[in-house]
């Protein structure tokens, strides 16, 4: 007979204790009641007709928010990360042309799926808070041709937001697929995924769609789907493969739905209301007031003599703002000292803006000029009272 060696955690013999905190890092966001009372709705089965047509209206979300009619639309279950590999698994085989823009950790993410995917991977580098000219990309598609080039439209890591325009047209110039991942970008700038030609685009539902995290937003265009279903291996992971995902999410054109997995069930209902919540303010006003209260948090910034990493204005991701490290101070102490006493999250740097910066996010309904004052004043705060070196 089995005896029971392992006894009950005295720490689950506790309440959930959750602290309420101002979410204005780089995500997740604060998630509306509006949405949290979607998310509690009760349970149904991942097959049943009624979580069916949820999906279905997920993917008319997706379709409006990346504004593109391609049937190949879906959320994978996971984060934004899953996505970027979702997108990778299926277009790339071993042997194939990878070329990838780094600028900032997301680029350098991308490389490292491409590489475990057995790709020749080529780059080209901007250093942090740079950004690539369209003659220079052509440059390197002309001599590298690879089969995908891959872009972070939003560049969290360093605060940068791509230019989109004319990039597609030149990689399909050199019969290339162009990926953009647009986790941080989606909502707050400018995006349309078939008039600038994208071949495969995704974002997260935890930034700017105020969504819990869990559920990625994806799409293919018919020219992505023409190299994923033709391609001459199976993809390495089964719960990415597209031709399995497509025939639960209904893509497929064919009348029945084939389970794959189980869906994150309260995950779709949350999703699915971010979307409709999303879809009431619409895009371009979406992209409006993202971008002025952009502008009203970097104007009060430099009032206060602080220094924006990204120089060039129109490279400013709206969504996340990246700050110089003030001269003098700890950033792990103001980042600390701004939780504790304001419970507010602002961010450290990462990958190569990690010890450089501090990153603030005011994404979907936290994007508010209040908050921007908010914002200011717990910075203020901290370095009126956080430790200044006279080095």
């Amino acid at each position: 007979m089995l005896s029971i060696s392992i006894p009950r955690p005295k720490c689950l013999q506790k309440p959930l204790a959750v602290p309420q905190r101002h979410m204005f890092g780089p995500g997740p966001s604060n998630v509306p009641p509006r949405i949290i009372e979607a998310g509690a709705k009760p349970i149904i089965g991942h097959m049943h007709p009624e979580l069916l047509q949820i999906m279905d209206d997920i993917k008319s979300g997706i379709q409006y928010i990346f504004q593109t009619q391609n049937p190949m639309t879906l959320a994978v279950s996971s984060t934004g990360h899953s996505a970027m590999e979702c997108a990778f698994v299926n277009s790339v085989e071993p042997g194939d042309g990878v070329l990838v823009a780094v600028n900032g950790l997301w680029g350098e993410r991308a490389m490292d799926i491409a590489e475990r995917l057995g790709a020749r991977v080529n780059t080209i580098v901007a250093p942090p808070g740079g950004f690539f000219t369209n003659a220079e990309i052509e440059q390197a598609l002309s001599k590298y041709r690879p089969v995908m080039f891959f872009l972070a439209h939003g560049e969290s890591s360093t605060g940068v937001l791509h230019p989109l325009d004319g990039i597609g047209q030149l990689c399909h110039k050199y019969n290339c697929l162009f990926v953009v991942d647009s986790v941080a970008s989606f909502g707050s700038a400018p995006l349309c995924m078939d008039q600038q030609d994208i071949d495969i685009v995704y974002t997260g539902s935890q930034k700017v769609l105020n969504a819990p995290p869990g559920t990625a937003p994806i799409s293919f265009s018919e020219r992505a789907c023409q190299k994923i279903f033709n391609r001459k291996t199976k993809p390495v992971s089964f719960a990415l493969d597209l031709k399995w995902l497509a025939s639960y999410w209904g893509c497929d054109g064919k009348p029945s739905r084939v389970y794959h997995h189980t869906g994150p069930v309260s995950g779709f209902y949350s999703l699915r209301e971010s979307l409709a919540v999303f879809a009431e303010e619409g895009l371009e006003k979406s992209w409006e007031r993202h971008g002025k209260v952009a502008e009203y948090f970097h104007a009060g910034l430099e009032n206060m003599g602080l220094k924006l990493f990204v120089q060039d204005k129109k490279a400013r991701l709206p969504a996340v703002t990246t700050i110089i490290a003030p001269h003098g101070y700890d950033w792990k102490e103001i980042q600390s000292y701004i939780m504790k006493t304001h419970d507010l999250e602002i961010s450290g740097g990462l990958g190569p803006s990690a010890g450089l910066v501090l990153r603030v996010g005011l994404m979907g309904c936290n994007s508010t000029k209040e908050n921007v004052d908010m914002v200011l004043a717990a910075l203020k705060d901290a370095l009126k009272h956080c430790h200044k070196s006279k080095v």
